[in-house]
């Protein structure tokens, strides 16, 4: 195998951390040759709460996916969530300055750093400002430099995060001996993975439903305009089961794996009425009916998207959605799920669809994060004009946690 960059993508999740190794060969073209997954310890909702836990099946994952891969990792690509991250939507603005009134490269770097320039509660870092289009006296567009106008404007969804729950990721990371690249929000890198440029061009909502988190990221004219972190997952869903019916944990997981669903015609009377708790019919199985099961897992779903919808309020248009709302994630499977979401949102709503570059074994909807992940750092910061601030906030805390390896027995 020739020596080209050899890239790691990590998710760290409520339910599993995966990783994926890829070879970049040129700087151009993206062979998968690794891949390492192992069930989580330490992660709830979308952040660190045991780092020994934590650290140890971390470590395992990236591993498993170096000996798989039989190279050892350069760079490493990092997926964030949880409910730490926020945003807001900072507009900036500059008087065109030349005396014929054309727009010149320094007029667009004074309104970005014009919308770039609002302040942070302490410890609070910015992880990315995502740049929508310029507007020149008002109307859009993609680059302004040569163009003769007055005011020229532009705007950022900009996204931050505790310092200390970023910084408890990297650690993770750098206890391994590796340094991280780059992190991106998981919403952005489900976008990447589901969701063709054209789509986004369109105007789409991808929603991805972990076991922990749902993260969304809201695309219009090809630009990403809003993200979010909802604290609800599948594990929610499992909880609710499980108080809901009198059940242990374990029970309800099982139970909404083999017979959840919102599917409204399982409610009529027949041989679906009622389903058995575990189904093998020894002591302590017993019936349920299937409304209870329906009726527990509709409400928690609902309020979900009614989270989303009204995060999202007037911004969820339809006109400017003719992209469709589009689901991925682990907890995204259950049946009837894509109904229930249509009939809150107002909106088409679809099954997203991993590329067909991926191998069938991977192509699940639990992936789309690490996949979409994996694509975003082969092209190396240039997906949507996403820019991170690998100077700032990853540079401060680069100086504080130095990649070296930890014994974490």
């Amino acid at each position: 195998m020739s020596r080209n960059k050899i890239i790691g993508a990590v998710e760290i999740g409520t339910s599993k951390v995966l990783v994926l190794v890829a070879e970049l060969v040129d700087g151009k073209s993206l062979n998968l040759i690794g891949f390492g997954r192992k069930p989580s310890a330490g992660i709830k909702k979308g952040e660190i709460i045991d780092f020994k836990y934590a650290s140890r099946v971390t470590h395992a994952a990236i591993d498993e996916a170096e000996k798989s891969a039989g190279v050892n990792i350069d760079s490493i690509y990092l997926a964030l969530s949880g409910g730490h991250l926020g945003g807001s939507f900072n507009k900036g603005s500059a008087q065109v300055s030349s005396h014929d009134g054309r727009v010149v490269e320094q007029d667009t770097l004074r309104a970005i750093e014009d919308a770039k320039s609002k302040r942070l509660p302490d410890k609070r870092l910015y992880i990315h400002h995502i740049r929508n289009p310029f507007l020149l006296d008002k109307k859009s567009v993609k680059s302004p430099i040569g163009m003769q106008g007055e005011m020229l404007e532009v705007g950022f969804w900009s996204v931050h995060g505790d310092e200390s729950t970023i910084g408890n990721y990297l650690h993770v990371v750098n206890g391994f001996g590796l340094e991280v690249d780059d992190m991106i929000i998981s919403s952005i890198c489900s976008g990447e993975a589901v969701v063709f440029p054209a789509t986004k061009e369109m105007g789409a909502l991808v929603v991805d439903i972990g076991r922990g988190t749902t993260d969304y990221a809201l695309f219009r004219n090809g630009n990403i305009i809003r993200t979010g972190v909802v604290c609800v997952g599948g594990d929610h869903l499992t909880n609710d089961l499980s108080m809901g019916l009198r059940i242990s944990p374990k029970e309800a997981e099982e139970l909404k794996k083999r017979e959840g669903s919102l599917d409204a015609e399982k409610l009529v009377p027949g041989s679906k009425a009622k389903v058995m708790l575990r189904g093998d019919y020894t002591i302590g199985d017993r019936e349920i009916p299937f409304q209870s099961i329906y009726k527990i897992l509709q409400a928690r779903v609902e309020e979900l998207f009614q989270i989303i919808k009204s995060d999202l309020g007037e911004l969820l248009d339809t006109d400017d959605l003719a992209g469709r709302v589009v689901l991925t994630g682990g907890s995204s499977q259950l049946t009837g799920i894509d109904e229930t979401a249509a009939r809150v949102l107002g909106m088409q709503v679809e099954m997203g669809e991993l590329p067909n570059w991926v191998d069938e074994s991977l192509r699940v909807p639990g992936n789309s994060t690490v996949l979409g992940l994996l694509r975003y750092a082969s092209n190396h910061h240039n997906l949507n004009a996403v820019t991170s601030q690998n100077s700032g906030f990853l540079g401060k805390l680069r100086s504080i946690f130095k990649p070296k390896r930890l014994e974490v027995a």
